[in-house]
């Protein structure tokens, strides 16, 4: 298997040119969520390259949604913003940290940068920019950039020359060059045909069947409420802390699917599948120039179940996917059977932790131990299957099938 990494597009009309200044007369900002700060942030998104969890968006249903304490850090050039970290402040024990809006929602991580400020040697900017926000708010004590990717549209991660360690989790994608045909061509892809066909059948039997996108917001929060239903039945026998549980995490998605609606193509979009009336599976995906990013999904636990409709509504996106002429689907992160059955590209993650007073500093080591042995486990098919084996065991409940959702 390939080990790669993601590669967002540039934006379409953005210019590779340099803005409009003197390379040497840079500036660095730190602010609050003030009108400027988005003004500054959404003029970069404009022509930046970066991933969904940090585009204006995102930040902005965010913020509308869950009223973080948020830092902006913006490293600009005579007046234009090259470079910037939209941050939410949160506590964690006696320490405040500072990282990407919406926490572990924000995956494959790569901050807005404009392309041709990315070319050459980053680290002072950045170490600068780690110094600004430790002057201007004394009260963060470390910062945490999680799933970095190491690299977008073949520019290396800035933030990669601050402390960091290699991420837990991987995250599993599919090359799709070559379409759909090629895709399921040879014995392997024969299985999934066969497969495919028979579930259609029993889909059939048990009253019909439709895949379905949301188009509307009252088919946004049709999907949603299913899928946070879905999620909250196999978090709780899994014994797994439902991180989309909160309000506030719910109204994010709400408004982050709703608000992309109007746009072509929608940056962020949800899909289903019925049988028989009722929802069987939902997925939510972003997309990134030509890579569809899954960023969720779940499957009813019912009798429909053994049918396996996360698998069939996936082989109906990533067929999708292939008519658009996209070039990579992406199942983010988690390593499971259900993404390894398609996956030829693996994209390893790095976390920053960089820390900015003394306490942060042991934040961070405790943080590092951690991750060591979150990797060490998550690595170890053996330990990694007995782990989730004896986490199901203590609530008695079964294996779950080969499409769960479960990390």
């Amino acid at each position: 298997m390939a080990d790669a990494v993601a590669a967002a597009q540039v934006p379409a009309g953005a210019s590779l040119s340099a803005p409009r200044s003197n390379a040497h007369e840079i500036d660095i900002r730190i602010s609050g969520a003030s009108v400027e700060a988005f003004a500054q942030y959404g003029k970069l998104d404009s022509c930046a390259i970066g991933t969904p969890a940090q585009s204006l968006a995102w930040v902005s249903a965010w913020v509308a949604t869950a009223a973080p304490d948020c830092v902006f850090a913006t490293i600009v050039e005579a007046g234009d913003p090259v470079f910037s970290l939209a941050l939410e402040v949160v506590r964690k024990g006696p320490c405040r940290i500072a990282r990407f809006m919406g926490g572990t929602h924000a995956n494959g991580n790569f901050a807005l940068a404009f392309p041709r400020w990315l070319a050459g040697e980053k680290s002072a900017e950045i170490n600068a920019l780690m110094t600004a926000i430790g002057r201007d708010r004394p009260d963060i004590d470390v910062v945490v950039l999680e799933r970095l990717l190491p690299e977008c549209s073949g520019f290396a991660n800035p933030l990669l020359a601050l402390p960091c360690i290699n991420s837990p989790n991987i995250s599993l994608a599919v090359n799709l060059e070559g379409g759909f045909t090629k895709l399921v061509a040879g014995p392997s892809g024969k299985r999934k045909r066969k497969k495919h066909r028979t579930q259609a059948r029993k889909y059939e039997s048990a009253g019909g069947f439709r895949r379905i996108e949301a188009n509307t917001i009252d088919e946004v929060d049709r999907l949603l409420d299913a899928f946070f239903a879905m999620k909250a039945s196999r978090f709780r026998k899994a014994g797994i802390v439902n991180v989309f549980a909160e309000a506030e995490v719910q109204n994010f998605f709400r408004k982050l699917f709703g608000d992309a609606l109007p746009r072509t193509p929608k940056p962020f979009a949800l899909h289903g599948l019925e049988v028989g009336g009722k929802l069987r599976a939902v997925t939510g995906a972003s997309l990134s120039g030509q890579r569809l990013i899954c960023e969720f999904g779940s499957i009813a636990d019912d009798e429909m179940m053994v049918a396996s409709p996360g698998e069939y509504l996936f082989f109906e996106n990533i067929r999708e996917a292939c008519e658009q002429g996209l070039a990579v689907y992406d199942f983010s992160v988690g390593d499971e059977l259900y993404k390894r059955l398609w996956c030829d590209i693996e994209i390893r993650h790095f976390d920053v932790l960089a820390p900015l007073t003394v306490k942060g500093r042991m934040t961070a080591g405790s943080m590092r131990l951690t991750a060591g042995f979150k990797t060490f486990v998550k690595n170890n098919p053996t330990v990694w299957r007995l782990t989730k084996l004896l986490r199901r065991r203590t609530i008695g409940r079964k294996p779950a099938p080969p499409d769960s959702d479960e990390d």
